[in-house]
């Protein structure tokens, strides 16, 4: 099983930018899909992104379209979120996920593993 740790979390404030970084270890992150996944002080965990194994496809909430991309460097084993715009409903900490590709939709908010989680705190 793929173990993951999420870095670059911290205080922004808003209308700034933060990079997230995953690092995998354990598995090659090439066959799987990797996520985001958020969740806020007491509110359930919500999709943010995700991306398929290939890089060749990639799915975004609502909330953060436009304004968040996600990406990933297989030769690396690293998955990355760049979130720019931020606002203070972003404020949440961020967890990295992965699902073995081909299971299901790009848009699909099941994963299998996951990692710890980084704060973010954006700042009016």
């Amino acid at each position: 099983q793929v173990q993951l740790v999420e870095s670059g979390g911290g205080l922004a404030q808003a209308g700034g930018s933060l990079r997230l970084s995953c690092a995998a270890s354990g598995r090659t992150i090439s066959v799987y899909d990797m996520g985001w996944l958020r969740q806020a002080p007491g509110k359930e965990r919500d999709f943010v992104a995700a991306i398929t194994w290939s890089g060749g496809g990639t799915y975004y909430s609502d909330s953060v379209k436009g304004r968040f991309t996600i990406s990933r460097d297989n030769a690396k084993n690293t998955v990355y979120l760049q979130m720019n715009n931020l606002k203070p409903e972003d404020t949440a900490v961020y967890y990295c996920a992965a699902r073995p590709r081909f299971t299901t939709s790009i848009g699909s908010d099941k994963f299998d593993s996951w990692g710890r989680g980084t704060q973010v705190t954006v700042s009016s």
